[in-house]
């Protein structure tokens, strides 16, 4: 299962970074930014001119900040990262073109995710935001027991119908269209082993 993990990291990385360069967006949100893997890569492109990581762990912004300045010697310019919730809204972070929640939403209580709505999407609003999380109905496939989730962090792992709902829900509240993607190996009847939802304004 370690193999399929690794290569699922690395085919949402893909998927995210596709939907970025081809937006045409220059400026970029990582929100959840974790230890830095997609702010590396994003760091790589001159495409973007202005990234900004934000997570609420300063472990891990560390981590993020030593694979930033191993590759470069220091802290690109361009590149900011930032110690906050990107569940409370805050000035600062409006007036980019995208953002991006990769693997962020599901270690958040179910019932809190409308603060995230209020911040990103009401008050931020990005032209463009990218979500993935973990489809539910893929788990048996990877070996995942029907009582556990993937990692012992998450607070819910859902089904492709119960995220699009979510999803459609918030893109008409906040003037949103969202498309959905499957992303890993695609299964007949289980979908992708993580669902990606772009909303664009």
């Amino acid at each position: 299962m370690t193999d399929q993990v690794t290569s699922l990291h690395q085919q949402r990385l893909e998927a995210v970074i596709d939907v970025l360069a081809g937006s045409g967006a220059t400026t970029v949100l990582d929100l959840g930014c974790g230890p830095g893997v997609l702010l590396e890569r994003l760091a790589e492109m001159k495409q973007f001119t202005r990234i900004t990581g934000i997570d609420i762990c300063n472990d891990v912004l560390r981590e993020a900040r030593k694979l930033l300045e191993a590759q470069y010697g220091q802290l690109p310019d361009h590149i900011t990262i930032q110690n906050k919730s990107f569940m409370e809204s805050d000035p600062a972070l409006t007036g980019y073109d995208a953002a991006v929640m990769l693997e962020t939403i599901e270690h958040i209580n179910a019932d809190r995710l409308s603060l995230i709505e209020n911040a990103v999407f009401r008050d931020y609003r990005p032209k463009l935001v990218v979500i993935t999380t973990p489809n539910s109905e893929y788990n048996p496939l990877l070996g995942v027991p029907a009582h556990r989730y993937r990692h012992p962090d998450h607070r819910f792992e859902w089904p492709r119908e119960k995220f699009q709902h979510w999803c459609q829900g918030l893109a008409k509240r906040q003037g949103y269209t969202v498309t959905f993607q499957n992303v890993g190996a695609d299964h007949p009847e289980f979908g992708g082993p993580t669902q990606m939802a772009i909303f664009e304004k």
